[in-house]
């Protein structure tokens, strides 16, 4: 038998080269705009940054930031969402961590009454805070089922009956995939050295 010559071998590499998959073209058609991202996000983000700053403005801030961040850095993120949490939650603890000083020269006793009971201390505080905000980013990163679940309980404040109506689980399975999905929560704060109520 004749070896191929070089245009039929050309013709066959050509051939087997269109059939394979282009790199990371499944992961480029999964993965939404920009603009979708900022639509969908957008509400959850300024809720978080909220509840870790307390501020509004700041919070607003915060959240646009961390979008023109992430158009930055738009082709190297293959998961917007949890990169997007993360990187409010950054720049919220630097924005309390640099006006923590700030906060605490302005307060001044001859005008207010507040030296007259200990003022809570700033670094429990954000300890607190930098908690909460770790377990919202771990909550976000949950799979889509368990976040549900958790929302449900714990920020709708269904009962477990109410629950498995709108999610068509047993009350059982709700209580049985609630359970796990807080142990694993609390087994990842613990990792992260953040200790929760049950130590």
């Amino acid at each position: 038998m004749e070896p191929p010559t070089s245009s039929a071998a050309a013709l066959r590499r050509d051939a087997v080269i269109s059939v394979l998959p282009t790199p990371n073209a499944a992961a480029r058609e999964d993965k939404p705009t920009l603009r979708q991202v900022f639509d969908a996000e957008e509400s959850a983000l300024l809720r978080f940054a909220h509840g870790l700053t307390g501020q509004r403005e700041t919070a607003e801030d915060i959240v646009q930031d961390a979008f023109l961040k992430l158009h930055t850095h738009w082709h190297e993120v293959q998961q917007p969402r949890p990169w997007l949490f993360r990187c409010v939650r950054n720049l919220a603890l630097n924005h309390l961590r640099d006006n923590k000083r700030t906060s605490s020269i302005e307060t001044n006793p001859q005008t207010s009454k507040e030296w007259e009971t200990p003022a809570p201390d700033p670094d429990a505080a954000l300890g607190k805070m930098e908690a909460i905000g770790t377990l919202q980013l771990l909550i976000s990163e949950l799979p889509e089922p368990d976040r549900t679940l958790v929302s449900l309980k714990y920020l709708s404040g269904l009962r477990y009956e109410e629950i498995a109506v709108q999610t068509q689980l047993t009350v059982s399975n709700v209580g049985y995939k609630l359970h796990h999905t807080l142990k694993s929560l609390a087994s990842s704060l613990r990792q992260l050295g953040i200790e929760t109520a049950e130590g």
